[in-house]
């Protein structure tokens, strides 16, 4: 299974020194490959952009980099393609410079009826201003608590709120959901990821004629949709078959984006939305 550092083949190890693993410093992207083509290598490498500027940290060129992704997407053919960014030893008496891991990993199994657990997020922006709102960082200790406490609760995962109950995100997902045929999904502006997956559904939802509605929703608005969604890019358009004790069927909006977003993915690379 190769490995790449700053594209050179590598041991799949890490320094006990780098500041990704004594302070969680450092920024990453998760990529789709389907049969060896990686999918929206621009639009993650964009955010990956905006991830490395907030944290003051140096990226390879895209190009560098969409050779380094076509490589192990090559290799792995259906699976996913992650790109971490990483500090380096610093602050510990010497220093090593930054480094950028490009590896491949199978798909996980997938989920047959997803199941949501609602978890307080109060380490959420959930709206305030800060520099890393919306940053996709390696520090994600308190989403994968966040996904422990749900399945504690006999879910698959969780759905987090605000500190002020609004509806935010998954740990590793966006959510929206359908309330009188309108697709409804929280705003980026409450501080949450912006999902390429996400992205390309409200992109469809406007080529469908899907009338979309982005902003703040308490818990109780979500409560009364006719179906929910999960978004991303592992679980691409997956229904919702249960929140906490609501339980509900997949629906016909969601099947629709589904069939749109596969559609999507299986376009041909001069087709704009592969790596190649």
């Amino acid at each position: 299974m190769v490995t790449l550092v700053n594209g050179l083949p590598a041991e799949p190890t890490v320094s006990v020194f780098d500041g990704a693993v004594l302070r969680g410093d450092g920024c990453f992207e998760a990529i789709r490959s389907y049969g060896g083509r990686p999918f929206a290598f621009e639009e993650h490498y964009q955010r990956l952009t905006r991830s490395a500027a907030a944290l003051r940290l140096p990226l390879p060129t895209a190009t560098q980099l969409r050779d380094w992704v076509n490589t192990c997407a090559g290799e792995g053919g259906d699976c996913v393609v992650r790109v971490v960014v990483t500090r380096g030893a610093t602050g510990v008496g010497f220093e090593t410079p930054p480094a950028c891991w490009v590896l491949w990993h199978p798909l996980p199994v997938p989920i047959q009826d997803l199941s949501l657990a609602t978890v307080a997020a109060p380490w959420h922006p959930g709206g305030e201003v800060w520099e890393l709102a919306g940053v996709k960082t390696i520090s994600y200790a308190a989403n994968q608590a966040a996904t422990r406490l749900a399945q504690e609760a006999g879910a698959n995962d969780a759905l987090l709120l605000s500190r002020s109950g609004e509806v935010l995100e998954g740990p590793t997902f966006s959510v929206a959901w359908v309330c009188e045929g309108v697709l409804e999904t929280p705003s980026l502006a409450l501080g949450i990821l912006e999902s390429i997956t996400r992205r390309f559904v409200l992109e469809g939802c406007g080529r469908l004629g899907i009338p979309v509605a982005e902003g703040r929703f308490s818990l109780e608005r979500l409560q009364s949709a006719s179906e929910i969604m999960a978004l991303s890019t592992v679980k691409e358009v997956m229904p919702v078959r249960r929140i906490d004790r609501l339980e509900l069927a997949p629906g016909p909006v969601t099947g629709e984006l589904a069939r749109y977003y596969q559609a999507l993915v299986q376009v041909t690379p001069s087709q704009a939305r592969t790596g190649s």
